[in-house]
């Protein structure tokens, strides 16, 4: 089985190796539980002065698109998961999970005009689901040997999984407007996810707030 150690997890957790370091002083200052809290605080920072990422904010249900520091774009409002946004999802809650994701896929036939696939669960949702009992030991093992064998995250754990963000396609705009309907993923209308199918791509940094 493979067995990942402290170094590895920090690693995959923020996917690139150059922040490593930064993610391991998240942990000593807040240790595993409050890890996805504690990176959230830090991660609407760019990672450099050009970087494209994406920022959902769950108070505002506003989806906004940066280059460095500077707003691009911003689409509102958005729909999240019927019940709300939180660290911690579990297959089936219709949870929208906060955290810092990568876009990782794009399918331009979904029912839902574009689905734009995020790279969830992170590595740090899977620590908080073992610390949580949600993952036992051999869970957490097995999410960390398929992410490994296929560069990425498990679909079908106790966290669920196909979480993206993506268009009405023919749902109904008014719902969309009023009410948060989505089974967990981020929505915004036809005419916004093919704007920002034009802005992002794959890699694109999302955070989740």
């Amino acid at each position: 089985m493979f067995l990942v150690n402290r170094r590895q997890f920090l690693a995959m957790a923020l996917s690139l190796p150059a922040v490593a370091s930064a993610h391991a002083s998240f942990i000593g200052e807040a240790g595993t539980a409050d890890l996805i809290e504690t990176m959230l605080v830090r991660a609407p920072v760019p990672r450099h002065t050009n970087e494209l990422w994406v920022l959902v904010d769950d108070q505002e249900a506003t989806l906004s698109v940066f280059r460095g520091n500077a707003l691009l774009e911003r689409f509102e409002p958005i729909s999240l998961g019927r019940a709300g946004a939180k660290t911690q999802r579990v297959r089936g809650d219709n949870v929208t999970p906060k955290g810092e994701f990568r876009i990782n896929r794009f399918n331009y036939e979904s029912q839902w005009r574009t689905f734009m696939s995020l790279d969830y669960p992170s590595p740090a949702h899977a620590r908080m689901a073992l610390d949580k009992g949600i993952y036992s030991q051999t869970d957490y093992e097995q999410y960390f040997d398929y992410y490994r064998r296929t560069g990425q995250p498990p679909q079908n754990t106790a966290l669920g999984g196909a979480i993206g963000i993506h268009g009405l396609g023919r749902a109904d705009p008014e719902v969309h407007g009023r009410f948060h309907w989505t089974q967990g993923c981020v929505a915004v209308t036809n005419e916004q996810i093919d704007r920002l199918a034009e802005l992002v791509g794959v890699g694109t940094r999302v955070v989740i707030r």
